[in-house]
C-alpha cells in the first residue's frame, strides 16, 4: 500500500468531508481514504501498482466544490 495525501480548500463541516471522502473513494485505485476536517486534508490509500492519477483526484473533488493539491513531499 501507498498513500497521497492532498491539501483540500473550501470544507467546512463534516458533511463537507463525506462529500470529499466520496469523490476520492469513488477514484479508480483508491482503497480507502481518510479526510480531516482540522488539517484540511485527506490521506488516499492505493495499491502500490494502481497509483491514481492525481489530476484524477483533484477533479473528484472540484466537481464536489472544493479544491485541492498535492502536498509536498507527502507522496509516497
Amino acid at each position: 500500500m501507498a498513500t497521497i495525501k492532498l491539501n483540500i480548500t473550501g470544507m467546512t463541516c463534516e458533511m463537507c468531508v463525506k462529500h470529499v471522502t466520496n469523490a476520492l473513494a469513488n477514484v479508480p485505485g483508491v482503497t480507502s481514504v481518510d479526510v480531516s476536517l482540522a488539517n484540511r486534508e485527506a490521506l488516499v490509500t492505493f495499491d502500490k501498482g494502481v497509483r491514481p492519477d492525481a489530476h484524477a483526484l483533484l477533479e473528484s473533488i472540484s466537481e464536489e466544490g472544493y479544491s485541492g493539491e498535492i502536498a509536498p513531499g507527502a507522496s509516497a
